[in-house]
């Protein structure tokens, strides 16, 4: 293990919230919600303001909507978010080349393979030097962890949040970690918790006095043996530059249950056109097609198809996708689909279109309901804009519009054939509400802008 506490561990601060709040001057300083706004929506993430209430992430959009009524509730901007985490990740590659990303907002450094820290005073002065850098870059805070292994440097961020920087120092870790609920150590969940409360063990301490032997007979050999060791405060685990990535897939849950065949034919072939741009965009292709339908009584399905060879072509994917779901019965109605690929590699097979393209021509000769079944892509596109509308053709609330004479603004709400929107940029002061037709031909949707004036944001969407 190492002597210094040169692993830090980084957590932007409610991070979709407050890049909202950076962008929105009428925000700040208020309670935020963004997250799935229907009926089965959750929270993505709560504003520290609105934390005070009871919201967190992962809890029903409609629980938070009681316990603060009066918080801005928005839709994700992930384009957004994508750009401010690229500028975030720049500048921890700039501290070392072992850099592993945990999500948008969340990374592990290994300061002392980049030269950077090598013991507690330098890894205090890098840490607060990438807080600073973050602060002046992307306008936003994060949280520092410092410490010997990963575990710790979690631990230490999380002690150090929100805006903090805290360190745990090499030889103090036991007397730490004893107090702590067990939740605290990685792995240890809702389920693993409670059957370790159920043995009267709820601290760090008693999992280290029940002894590695009867971990094991409570929880199983590996999980015994990982937890008895980090227990004791022992992590090996290295930073990791590279993280493999087994699948790509994309999922939609929809706020009433959808029954017409057509439709979900339809909302098939769109996820799997969203779930190729994703494979694209990370230079990857795929062999396994993988379709979810999660049915009215919560039941979820799974069926998969490996073609000959990878592919990137979204006809080669629709086409497998529509052929997945021919075997799936949907007549009580759907609540969620979802199309992956997995089987992933950098390169592709190209004979393969031509394969789907002739299977889709012998289902079109086969009947008028083969067509109907498998549109073709400009004739799906224009029907699922008629029948389907996807929600970023609407108005989704915090989502960015201009308006020909009054500039920029934000999605404030929608209905009943209008939208209100504010006029303000991350720049400006709070700026002045309007209300419009929701066909107003001067106003439309636009991409969001820089959180820091003079910076460049990402225009590919998403």
């Amino acid at each position: 293990m190492r002597t210094a506490p040169t692993i830090l561990h980084l957590d932007m601060d409610a991070f979709f919230a407050s890049a909202e709040q950076a962008a929105k001057p009428s925000l700040r300083g208020k309670a935020v919600v963004v997250g799935g706004l229907g009926p089965r929506g959750v929270v993505a993430t709560a504003s520290y303001e609105a934390r005070v209430f009871g919201v967190h992430s992962a809890m029903p959009m409609a629980q938070a909507r009681r316990l603060a009524p009066n918080a801005a509730y928005l839709v994700p901007r992930f384009a957004l978010y994508r750009e401010v985490s690229e500028q975030v990740m720049g500048l921890l590659g700039a501290l070392s080349p072992l850099v592993e990303p945990l999500s948008l907002d969340e990374a592990f450094v290994d300061l002392e393979a980049g030269g950077a820290a090598w013991d507690e005073a330098s890894a205090r002065l890098a840490g607060a030097k990438l807080r600073a850098d973050i602060r002046v870059v992307t306008g936003l805070t994060g949280s520092v962890g410092l410490a010997a292994s990963k575990m710790l440097a979690k631990i230490a961020s999380e002690q150090a949040k929100p805006d903090g920087l805290a360190v745990i120092e090499p030889g103090t870790e036991r007397a730490l970690l004893g107090p702590m609920s067990v939740r605290t150590l990685p792995g240890v969940g809702p389920a693993t918790g409670d059957h370790l409360r159920r043995a009267g063990i709820t601290t760090v301490d008693e999992i280290a006095e029940a002894g590695e032997d009867e971990l094991v007979r409570l929880v199983g050999k590996a999980h015994g043996h990982a937890l008895y060791a980090m227990a004791l405060a022992h992590d090996e685990r290295p930073v990791v530059a590279e993280r493999e990535t087994k699948s790509v897939s994309v999922e939609d849950t929809y706020d009433v249950d959808i029954h017409d065949r057509m439709r979900v034919g339809l909302e098939v072939q769109r996820l799997a056109d969203r779930c190729v741009r994703r494979l694209r965009d990370a230079g990857l292709s795929g062999r396994t097609i993988v379709l979810k339908v999660r049915r009215y009584d919560f039941s979820t399905l799974t069926r998969s198809e490996t073609l000959r060879g990878p592919t990137d072509d979204p006809g080669v994917v629709r086409e497998a996708a529509a052929r997945l779901l021919e075997a799936v019965d949907t007549t009580g109605g759907v609540r969620l689909l979802g199309v992956g690929v997995s089987g992933l590699a950098d390169y592709t097979q190209e004979d393969l279109f031509a394969q789907a393209q002739a299977q889709a021509e012998a289902e079109a000769a086969a009947g008028e309901s083969a067509v109907l079944e498998h549109p073709d892509e400009e004739g799906a596109e224009e029907v699922a804009a008629e029948q389907v509308a996807p929600a970023e053709r609407r108005w989704p609330a915090g989502h960015d519009v201009r308006h020909t004479e009054y500039g920029h603004g934000w999605v404030q709400g929608s209905g009943l054939g209008r939208v209100t929107v504010r006029f303000e940029t991350p720049y400006s002061e709070p700026g002045r509400v309007r209300t419009f037709r929701t066909d107003d031909v001067a106003l439309e949707l636009a991409d969001p802008l820089p959180l820091v004036r003079g910076a460049v944001c990402d225009r590919r969407g998403g």
